[in-house]
Formats: C-alpha cells, sequence, structure tokens
C-alpha cells in the first residue's frame, strides 16, 4: 500500500522496547583491548548498534510468542513437529523434513553422512560453516562464483549466480568426485546478492543431466524470492510461496538456519526428497541431535519456527526489509563509503579494501573498518575478506540487519558514524594475529593492530 511513498515506514508497531547500552568512547576503547581485537568476543552490554549478524538476533511477532505457548514439549511425537513439519512441507515440498537446533547442524549432518575424504562439494560460494564442515570431513569446498560476483561496483543484478559453464567443465572432468551441489541463497559471501530462478534452473538441468544431487543453502530463501519477483522478468505476477515453491523444487533438498528468514532465536531444517539420505540422516540426528520430533529443540521452538517460516514471505514486510537495506546503502554512500553494488537482502556490505587502499589483504582492511566503527560509535559488524576465508578476493565489511529489530534513527546514526570514520581514514591501521583456531578463525582469533 505505500510503496509508493519516500518514506520506508515500519510495517509492524512496536509493543516491547529493550534499553540499548549507550558507551563513551574510553570505555568502547577498553572492551576492545579486553576482547583481543575481536568484535565476537564483546559482550553484548558494551554494544550500541549490534550489525554483527541477522542470525538469530530478530524480533518475533505477536503471533510467533503466542505459539511458543502451544509447544508440545513430549520427547517423541509432539504435535509441535507436525505443526512445523507441515509448514516446512508447504514451502519446500520435500518428503522427509528433520528439526535441527541451527543450520550448521543441518550441515554437519549432511557432511558426515553423505561426504567422503578427497570429495568435491561445488557451490556458487560456500560461507563459513558449510565451508568448515565440508573441510573437516576431508572434502573439498570448491567456489565457482560468476566473474560479476567480485566486481563490487557493478550494480547488476544477480550477481549471486553459479558459473554454469564452470559447473559444467568440472562435472566433465571429475564428475566421480564431486558428491554434491550447493546453491547459497542469498549469495552471503560476495555481498549478499541473489541467484536468479534461470541459474537455479540451469544448475538443476546440469546435476540432472550428470546424476549428481542438488542441495541448497537456503538461509535466506524469502530474500532471494522477493529478488526473483521483483527484477527477474516473468515472476512478477508469482506469488512470493509459489516462488520459493519453486526454487525448492528444483533441488534434491536443502538445510535452512531458521534464524535468518525464519525470524527465530534457534532453529534450522533439514529436508530431502531422498529416503536414502533421510535414512543417513535420521541416524546421525539421533546421534548428535536429539529424536527427529524435535531435533535439539523445545517443542515451543517449533511452533515460533512454523509461523516464523509462514510470515517470513509477507510482501509488506520484505518490501520493507529490502527497501531498508538500499536507505542504509544509500547514505553509506554519500559520506563516502564504497558499498556493494547492488545491496543485498539482509546487509550492506562495504568494500573496505577499496576505502583502505593502505591497507594490504594480509592486514585485514575490513577488520581495521569493523574495529573503527566499534571504536567511534560502538556499532559491531564483521569482517568478510581475509580473516574469514584466507583466500578471498573481496575485502568486505558486512553490517547485517537484524530482522523487525531496529529503525530508521538507527540506520540513521550508524550512517553519521561512517561519517566520521571516512574523515579518518587514512589513518586506520591493518591487523595482525596473535592466535587463531585451526577453524573458523575469525569466530575466535585474538589479533592487535599495527603501530606503524
Amino acid at each position: 500500500m505505500t510503496q509508493d511513498f519516500r518514506t520506508i515506514i515500519e510495517p509492524f508497531r512496536i509493543k516491547a522496547v529493550e534499553s540499548i547500552p549507550m558507551l563513551d568512547g574510553p570505555t568502547r576503547y577498553e572492551a576492545l583491548q579486553r576482547a583481543g581485537h575481536n568484535l565476537f568476543c564483546l559482550r553484548a552490554e558494551e554494544v550500541t548498534i549490534d550489525l554483527l549478524t541477522d542470525s538469530g538476533t530478530g524480533a518475533m511477532s505477536s503471533r510467533q510468542w503466542a505459539a511458543l505457548m502451544l509447544g508440545d514439549e513430549s520427547y517423541a511425537g509432539s504435535r509441535s513437529f507436525f505443526r512445523f513439519e507441515t509448514a516446512v512441507r508447504q514451502l519446500t515440498g520435500y518428503a522427509h523434513i528433520f528439526p535441527v537446533h541451527q543450520g550448521r547442524a543441518a550441515e554437519r549432518i549432511l557432511a558426515r553422512t553423505i561426504l567422503k575424504p578427497g570429495q568435491i562439494v561445488a557451490n556458487n560460494t560456500h560461507f563459513d560453516t558449510t565451508r568448515a564442515n565440508i573441510e573437516q570431513a576431508g572434502a573439498i569446498a570448491l567456489d565457482l562464483p560468476t566473474s560479476r560476483a567480485s566486481q563490487t561496483r557493478d550494480a547488476t543484478r544477480f550477481k549471486g549466480d553459479m558459473d554454469v559453464p564452470a559447473l559444467e567443465e568440472l562435472l566433465a572432468q571429475k564428475k566421480t568426485e564431486v558428491a554434491l551441489v550447493m546453491l547459497t541463497l542469498t549469495n552471503n559471501a560476495v555481498g549478499g546478492q541473489p541467484v536468479s530462478m534461470d541459474n537455479l534452473e540451469k544448475v538443476s538441468q546440469v546435476c540432472r543431466r550428470a546424476s549428481v544431487p542438488f542441495f541448497l543453502d537456503a538461509a535466506r530463501f524469502a530474500e532471494n524470492a522477493w529478488f526473483i519477483r521483483t527484477h527477474e522478468p516473468g515472476y512478477q505476477d508469482w506469488t512470493l510461496p509459489a516462488i520459493a515453491h519453486k526454487m525448492f523444487r528444483l533441488a534434491d533438498g536443502c538445510t535452512i538456519s531458521a534464524k535468518k528468514d525464519g525470524i527465530v532465536h534457534i532453529g534450522g531444517v533439514l529436508a530431502t526428497q531422498r529416503q536414502d539420505w533421510a535414512d543417513l540422516f535420521r541416524c546421525e540426528m539421533i546421534l548428535g541431535e536429539g529424536f527427529p520430533t524435535y531435533g535439539g529443540l523445545a517443542g515451543r521452538d517449533l511452533e515460533t519456527m512454523a509461523v516464523g517460516l509462514e510470515e517470513s514471505l509477507d510482501a509488506d514486510y520484505l518490501r520493507y526489509r529490502v527497501r531498508s537495506i538500499a536507505y542504509f546503502a544509500e547514505g553509506l554512500e554519500k559520506v563516502g563509503m564504497p558499498v556493494v553494488q547492488p545491496p543485498g537482502g539482509h546487509a550492506v556490505f562495504v568494500d573496505a579494501g577499496a576505502f583502505l587502499p593502505h591497507i594490504p589483504a594480509r592486514q585485514f582492511p575490513g577488520q581495521a573498518l569493523a574495529a573503527a566503527f566499534y571504536l567511534e560509535g560502538g556499532v559491531r559488524g564483521v569482517e568478510v575478506g581475509s580473516l574469514m576465508f584466507p583466500d578471498s578476493r573481496l575485502q568486505l565489511l558486512r553490517l547485517a540487519l537484524p530482522r523487525r529489530v531496529y529503525t530508521q534513527a538507527h540506520i540513521d546514526y550508524v550512517i553519521e558514524v561512517a561519517e566520521r570514520i571516512v574523515a579518518k581514514a587514512s589513518l586506520l591501521k591493518g591487523y595482525q594475529i596473535v592466535h587463531e583456531p585451526p577453524f573458523l578463525r575469525h569466530f575466535s582469533a585474538t589479533m592487535q593492530p599495527f603501530e606503524s
């Protein structure tokens, strides 16, 4: 109804509020020092605007809070599971549906059951936990993004697509080594860029011809569906549930972190059409997650997840969500901070490499910029570059917006923080790692800035 107005309004009313910390500069400096210059290691009460992630940080609706009270906590055969199963089956059309406590649990089960050492998993771009679970199984996580994905100023749509000719060449040369092909929707590592339905169909066809299984990492399926409806010819008259259903039916199964588009604080999905894989998943799930009708979750979590998955495809909500991200990106550009174009659906990605050309990739310009946002205004983001992915071609700072949490005034504040950073960009220094773990180092590495 309000799409023709310049003003972005939240398509909801606020029923409860939570105070946010307002720390001074010296206190923030001390906090960052104590955290080893790793923003993951800050305490929540030390952060004013938290844009670290959109995972599990959204605000649940009144319908979700009401559903929480309906949770059936039976160990096996809970009615809340069947409510959840119905919602996921309507969304995806898949036959075999398993709840898990979050997306990486689905990734772990998938990797432990179907992957053997030396096998290849091809993806448009693996994100961090997906890659780690594959590599921990001894398999190879191979990225096949399009050439446009690394062109941060290219504003053409669907830069999240997979390079189909590269996939065909891989299968022609190493078909017997490829265990699985995946598409990440939206493509988080390259700026939250969506995948077109055309690309989904082509990848599906290539996999069918080669008899290679095809899965979706569909954490942000709703935002991807919105981009298809608004920017891909032929889908403007489709409903969002119909677009999402078509996306899922092109694949053999999916992993979903419902903490993103499912708008819940905990929960995920592992689903497939394959009976043989479902049998493997079920056994592994009992070992690590729990009985298949609760999957490491309380019944109340299954209820809220069912409602959240339904609400995620509301057109008014998605219009507001995507337009808010665009507003954020436009504001950062206006004050002189280069943003990956076009803006995606869940976050604004600043091209830290271009913004801080004096800091080489090996000194983590994305981390330097993340630290600057915190020190300047208490804003927490996350580096998506050489710290997260050692071989990354992009050096980005991701500022991810939790769903239904912050208002336009909060975003205007972050833009003002950015404006202050722009004025002192040449003074920012790179970082070095003091200590790092063997996997997923960005979560817990200790760092320190270079002094000169």
